[in-house]
């Protein structure tokens, strides 16, 4: 017997495995500028770890934004093309050239070696979500930025 699931706003019954696609498919729908860093990201380092965090939210921009960013990529390619932190940020912040050219205002980068990543996993009792912290609270900022009651 097919199972069904009542969905309030469209007040009728659906078959539960529809369901589960829809659901599925808006979760997986991301905003246009995180989208957009996650595949140059992935194109580009094709990375054994990549999160790609939108921080807007910690600041004072329109509810929604897509400004502020933190990414956390892990690519063997930071082991051979460049391996000071500071080569690895270049690279990442070419790779997102148009992004911060344009909509994106603030870009945090944590660029790590297979190695280093799996240290710091190691030394988080494996638990990858303690690797990298949250960002520090906004501090007002330089005023740029539409605010978020405008």
């Amino acid at each position: 017997r097919e199972h069904h699931t009542y969905t309030g706003t469209m007040q009728r019954l659906v078959p539960q495995t529809t369901y589960r696609a829809v659901v599925r498919h808006f979760s997986a729908m991301e905003q246009p500028i995180t989208a957009s860093i996650k595949r140059k990201l992935s194109e580009s380092f094709n990375p054994v770890h990549l999160e790609v965090r939108n921080e807007s939210h910690m600041h004072n921009v329109p509810k929604d934004s897509e400004t502020h960013f933190k990414v956390v990529v892990v690519s063997e390619r930071f082991e051979t093309e460049c391996k000071t932190p500071i080569q690895r940020h270049r690279l990442v912040n070419s790779t997102l050239k148009e992004e911060l050219d344009g909509p994106v205002h603030a870009l945090s980068i944590v660029a790590k070696t297979p190695h280093q990543w799996n240290k710091l996993i190691a030394q988080a009792n494996g638990e990858a979500r303690d690797v990298v912290g949250p960002s520090p609270s906004c501090k007002g900022g330089d005023g740029s930025l539409p605010s978020r009651k405008g």
